[in-house]
């Protein structure tokens, strides 16, 4: 979880210096959303594929404490660019060693707890989004204030730079010491692998993988689908955010950051917490498909709150409204990342993982920041329109979420007492 948070407090910075990037590297809403999203995406999503692999045939520690490393250094040289491609390359990077942790903690985790507890255990995990986004916006709005009204400074190496650029080296530069304490973790023993017929582990291929994505088609893709609305409605609302109070409401990065910061800690850390409980209890009461309904209930609650939200003309009423919208918006993220293990035996998790988390990420961090920053430039003309432009994604997204994900629960029912049964759950 703790590696989970780093990881959000380095993706999640760059929503607060929105204005100052703009303004240094002339740029658009449109390129803004694609540096918040897909320069990110992109690679995350490419490189977790063959990651994957390594997470279903090597050691899964070792994996995750290179991605840190690599992830933090990247958001270190992001305050080095001195263009926009050279900033959307960096956030490239950061992409590509983020992309090792997932995969990896999703297995470890499987392989820790029994399936009556793997939501709530993944869903504590993946409250990292949540503390991660939390402290970035609190925390890093407080170090934007500061540092956007000191003077330029000289720094060894990069020379005189923009005091914007100050914030990615004091975000960046501490997971070094992160990426360290994973040495600390201790490998599981690999549980619900595929056995041969004289009952020895058996050795699965690229080929295998696929045919056992495939016999589970139905259930793969209507929760990956499902899911990339769920990401979609997220990024929007995370990266946009914080701009809406500063464009509208005329609040600074410190004020935006910290009322959105303690919203996102609490609701969203609450609705995760909450969502794995629910999702382990339908589980303990032969609802198999818990994991997908959780996210049913989540896009109802999603939508109504925060599409009402980003149209509020009072900051205090969206504030009020957001605090119950992000409680919902988070409720499945553990859950259905939990599901995805609950229907793949072990020497696949990995790679399944991955190819889920390429489908949702592509979809859902590409479009969720891009799309209110293309309806600002190209639909409405009006930066200012922010707050509608971020509220039709959301909802859109949360309907596309409601029709796709009740289609799924028979199949995933089925995938799920298949394997079961199979493996006995051992």
């Amino acid at each position: 979880m703790l590696c989970y948070t780093l990881s959000f407090v380095d993706r999640q910075i760059l929503s607060l210096l929105v204005g100052p990037i703009k303004h240094d590297l002339r740029i658009s809403d449109t390129q803004m959303g694609l540096l918040l999203g897909f320069a990110f995406a992109i690679f995350y999503t490419f490189a977790g594929l063959p990651i994957g692999r390594l997470v279903d045939t090597r050691g899964r520690r070792n994996l995750i404490g290179v991605g840190i490393f690599l992830w933090s250094i990247m958001t270190a040289v992001c305050s080095a660019a001195r263009s926009y491609w050279t900033l959307f390359l960096a956030r490239i990077g950061v992409g590509v060693g983020e992309a090792t942790l997932s995969p990896a903690a999703f297995s470890l985790i499987s392989d820790y707890f029994p399936a009556e507890k793997l939501g709530l255990a993944i869903s504590v995990y993946t409250m990292g989004i949540f503390f991660g986004s939390g402290v970035a916006l609190a925390i890093g709005g407080t170090v934007v204030d500061s540092v956007m009204h000191m003077p330029a400074l000289h720094v060894p190496i990069l020379g005189t730079i923009a005091t914007w650029r100050l914030s990615f080296l004091l975000v960046g530069l501490p997971g070094v010491l992160v990426g360290l304490l994973v040495y600390t973790v201790r490998e599981p023993l690999r549980k619900n692998v595929l056995r041969d017929a004289s009952g020895k582990e058996a050795h699965v291929g690229v080929i295998d993988m696929l045919r056992q994505i495939g016999q589970r088609w139905q259930s793969f893709w209507g929760m990956a689908v499902g899911m990339i609305f769920q990401s979609m409605a997220s990024y929007a609302f995370l990266s946009w955010a914080p701009t809406f109070f500063q464009r509208i409401h005329g609040w600074t990065a410190g004020q935006a950051g910290r009322a959105l910061g303690i919203l996102v800690l609490s609701f969203g850390c609450l609705g995760m917490y909450v969502g794995g409980l629910l999702c382990d209890h339908w589980l303990k009461k032969g609802v198999a498909e818990g994991p997908l309904k959780v996210a049913t209930l989540s896009a109802i609650g999603a939508g109504s709150f925060l599409g009402l939200a980003m149209l509020m003309p009072n900051p205090y009423v969206a504030l009020a409204l957001m605090g119950p919208g992000l409680f919902f918006q988070a409720m499945p993220i553990g859950t259905v990342y939990a599901g995805v293990q609950l229907i793949f035996p072990n020497q696949i998790r990995g790679q399944a993982s991955a190819l889920f988390m390429f489908i949702l990420n592509f979809g859902g961090i590409g479009l969720g920041p891009l799309l209110p920053g293309v309806l600002n430039d190209r639909f409405f003309r009006n930066e200012r329109m922010v707050g509608p432009s971020v509220s039709i994604t959301v909802v859109l997204a949360s309907l596309c979420m409601l029709v796709i994900l009740p289609l799924t629960y028979r199949h995933y029912r089925r995938d799920y007492l298949a394997l079961n049964s199979a493996t006995g759950g051992a």
